[in-house]
């Protein structure tokens, strides 16, 4: 059982795990051993709640594709021990920030002497451009 809340865990069939070959750097080991992990999770036939599958759904990560299944390879480590757990962590992660609540952003105006700052500095750079402009010869 993998737990995601006090109330919801997701059980070990649910979740397809697949040892593959690590990509690069790993010496002679790296052709023999199958020490990645390559983690499957179907969210519509899950048996998370609705709310969750929502939540996942609508989320626009790369990890999750158009049918609805998340996908997570898992090659950091050099033991596929390692690895799998990694992958369990990492998917728990991710169910569980589909279902935290964003914090309300709220409006903010500038304060009145931000605003008159902000027109002072434009005021002296206007200036400042202004001499650089040509220069007129009076030879009178």
């Amino acid at each position: 059982m993998l737990p995601i809340s006090n109330t919801v865990s997701l059980a070990e069939h649910e979740i397809e795990l697949q040892a593959i070959r690590a990509q690069g750097a790993g010496g002679q080991n790296v052709n023999k051993v199958a020490s990645a992990i390559h983690l499957r999770f179907d969210i519509r036939a899950s048996t998370l709640p609705t709310i969750y599958k929502e939540q996942l759904l609508a989320r626009s990560d790369q990890r999750i594709n158009a049918d609805g299944v998340i996908v997570i390879k898992a090659q950091r480590f050099r033991s596929q021990d390692k690895n799998r757990e990694d992958a369990l962590a990492r998917l728990q992660a991710l169910i569980r920030s589909a279902t935290r609540q964003r914090k309300a952003r709220k409006p903010t105006r500038p304060s009145r002497s931000a605003k008159r700052k902000r027109m002072d500095k434009k005021t002296r750079h206007g200036r400042t451009k202004a001499l650089r402009g040509n220069v007129s010869r009076d030879d009178g």
